[in-house]
């Protein structure tokens, strides 16, 4: 008789699993809230009251880290992301008019929700690919050299990447 395959883990057992590997250990804050998130896919405000409670620490410590690191999220990432890269090689490269264009073009402001395609435009500090500068990140793939001079090949360029224009009437 075959026996019915085991179910997955549910996210709250892996993370408690991720807690007992730490044993307790207050000095791996950090990398239980990112493998968190990996889990959660952002860390919710149960997931930072059971790191709390797994590496015995206050509440407030743990949401203070959270909160602090940029690269944590506490609420739920969009479908879609969009992310400029504004560090000094880029912004001295054109990053800003290419925030004003995918701005325009996606009918939404940066750093705000969601639009109704499902993305967000977000500013990033650095990629680490400073030469190849402006740099746009659509769904973590990079698009590096982006022809700001010439708005028709910039475009082309985001069509061919998939990066949805607004609805007409969009703001």
């Amino acid at each position: 008789m075959a026996q019915a395959p085991a179910a997955s883990p549910s996210p709250e057992e892996r993370i408690d699993a991720v807690l007992r590997s730490q044993a307790g250990r207050a000095d791996a804050l950090i990398e239980v809230l990112h493998r968190v998130q990996v889990i959660a896919g952002h860390l919710p405000p149960a997931s930072l009251h059971r790191v709390a409670t797994g590496l015995q620490l206050p509440l407030s410590r743990v949401q203070g880290v959270a909160s602090f690191y940029h690269l944590f999220r506490l609420e739920p990432p969009p479908p879609h992301r969009c992310a400029v890269c504004l560090g000094t090689a880029c912004f001295v490269r054109g990053a800003l008019p290419l925030v004003r264009q995918l701005e325009q073009r996606l009918g939404q402001r940066l750093d705000g929700p969601a639009g109704p395609a499902g993305w967000a435009i977000e500013a990033v500090s650095c990629v680490g690919a400073c030469g190849l500068g402006p740099l746009l990140l659509l769904d973590g793939v990079l698009l590096p050299r982006l022809p700001l001079h010439d708005p028709a090949a910039l475009e082309c360029r985001l069509d061919r990447a998939g990066l949805p224009a607004a609805a007409e009437g969009a703001p």
